[in-house]
């Protein structure tokens, strides 16, 4: 009973449950801002309603999406001073300046020309009124931006120095924290899967009304746009994961040996990479597998006979630094993690692959079967994205920031396991009832389809009643 009431335990699972729920919503915002501003912008440069159409379709579901966004991410602030009362008190100096840029800056920005891009139509000049849903896309941007810089503090500690005397860290130099290595390659990496999380909404949606036959004018250059997003966002986080692995392996080698399971060093081709493994959950005995010679090597150090350090060298080496303690993950966690995160993307852009065959030169599908795979892949990237994070700080423990404090010194010291699990099951149920809601307005707007808006006036060029108020 004890360990069930335990605190840590109880927090670390309220912090992963709240995070990875308000994370849904961070992708697809992300995505359709810049979506929606795509297609107003070719609305306003070639003056076809078929773009206003679907600039107002997806925007709604940006609507929804942003809204719940902002609701659930609340949660996260007030879980720091409940449940980890240590951690902000010997890391605030530092978390505290990427968050409250995100908010005075990037939070601002957003929220300011949200606003005015909801009541702005036929109010503001056509052109301006496009640069607020820009406005917008930037800043949405520059909110992952600062979010991410105060995670890969957690992951790679810089511009910082510790007081010895209140036992903290000290922010000394907000350029290096900005800079951090990690982060940049940590960014580009987030947003680009974050477009394949939206181009996923773009193709089911307009798969689901092409399917039925109905608002097809509006929905085949919808569907295009999403495959060929896919396609190459796929492509592009590819890349900019590669140059994150690069970061990982420079800062945090522990997290790609466990990926990989590798517990002692291995170099050139025994530095192998398996695609498909059979063997115990925790990756320590293997019965079979597929594996590609020098893979992992060229994926950790980007050459034929470099080396990877094994897990065990890795526990030797932290030992002599930190002290007496096991430094390695959860090892089934981060292995099965890490493949189903590049597996799950991959068949999403394989998915879009065939999508753009089967619709090239303007034929559609007649089979039923193809555009229920088409609808039904959308969870296909969130999910990658989903089990990427749990990797990404679940590859991290036993530290809540890499090398200076360990998770169990940073959950709140007078904090309950009995607290902790009350607000757990609130938040839970909470969370669950705001799920239906999300699920159903988003489902609503999805069937109800892209809205009708008359014609252009033949004068000025204006659409009456171009958009309500969402």
């Amino acid at each position: 009973m004890n360990d069930l009431l335990d605190p840590l335990l109880l927090a670390r699972w309220q912090f992963g449950l709240t995070t990875v729920y308000h994370f849904l919503f961070v992708p697809i915002t992300i995505g359709l801002a810049s979506t929606a501003a795509i297609f107003q912008t070719a609305w306003v440069r070639t003056g076809k309603v078929e773009y206003l159409r679907i600039t107002r379709f997806f925007g709604t579901i940006f609507l929804i999406n942003f809204a719940m966004g902002v609701v659930t991410g609340i949660v996260q602030e007030f879980q720091f001073g409940m449940n980890w009362s240590e951690y902000s008190r010997f890391v605030g100096d530092v978390f505290g300046a990427p968050l409250a840029l995100e908010g005075l800056l990037a939070f601002f920005l957003e929220a300011t020309f949200i606003g005015l891009w909801i009541f702005g139509w036929n109010r503001l000049p056509q052109k301006v009124h496009l640069a607020t849903i820009w406005a917008t896309a930037i800043g949405t941007i520059l909110s992952a931006y600062f979010i991410i810089a105060a995670n890969a503090f957690m992951q790679n500690p810089v511009g910082y120095e510790m007081n010895a005397e209140r036992g903290r860290a000290e922010l000394v130099d907000i350029w290096a924290l900005l800079a951090n290595p990690v982060a940049l390659a940590a960014f580009p990496h987030t947003i680009a899967a974050s477009f394949m999380v939206s181009s996923g909404l773009v193709i089911s949606a307009a798969a689901w009304h092409l399917a039925r036959n109905q608002h097809v004018d509006t929905m085949r250059p919808a569907l295009k746009f999403g495959l060929w997003a896919m396609v190459v966002s796929g492509g592009l986080t590819t890349f900019f994961g590669d140059q994150l692995s690069l970061a990982m392996v420079a800062t945090q080698p522990m997290k790609m040996a466990a990926a990989e399971a590798t517990y002692d060093t291995v170099c050139g081709a025994d530095a192998s990479f398996s695609l498909f493994t059979l063997g115990t959950p925790d990756g320590s005995s293997e019965l079979f597998s597929i594996r590609v010679p020098y893979l992992l090597s060229l994926l950790s150090t980007h050459s034929f006979d470099g080396c990877v350090e094994g897990i065990n060298d890795l526990q030797a080496q932290y030992a002599e630094l930190y002290g007496p303690g096991d430094y390695a993950p959860i090892i089934w966690v981060t292995y099965w993690a890490f493949r189903w995160m590049i597996g799950l993307g991959v068949l999403h852009v394989l998915v879009a692959v065939v999508g753009l065959w089967l619709t090239r030169k303007g034929r559609m599908p007649t089979q039923r079967w193809i555009w229920r795979i088409a609808v039904w892949s959308f969870p296909l990237s969130l999910a990658a994205m989903i089990v990427g994070w749990i990797f990404t700080e679940m590859g991290r423990q036993p530290w809540i920031v890499f090398s200076l404090l360990p998770t169990e010194s940073a959950v709140s010291p007078n904090v309950t396991g009995l607290e902790v699990l009350i607000s757990l099951v609130v938040f839970t149920l909470v969370y669950g009832a705001l799920a239906v809601v999300e699920v159903k307005l988003i489902l609503r707007a999805i069937r109800k389809g892209p809205p009708e808006v008359a014609p252009p006036d033949p004068v000025t060029g204006e659409v009456e009643h171009a958009a309500t108020v969402y």
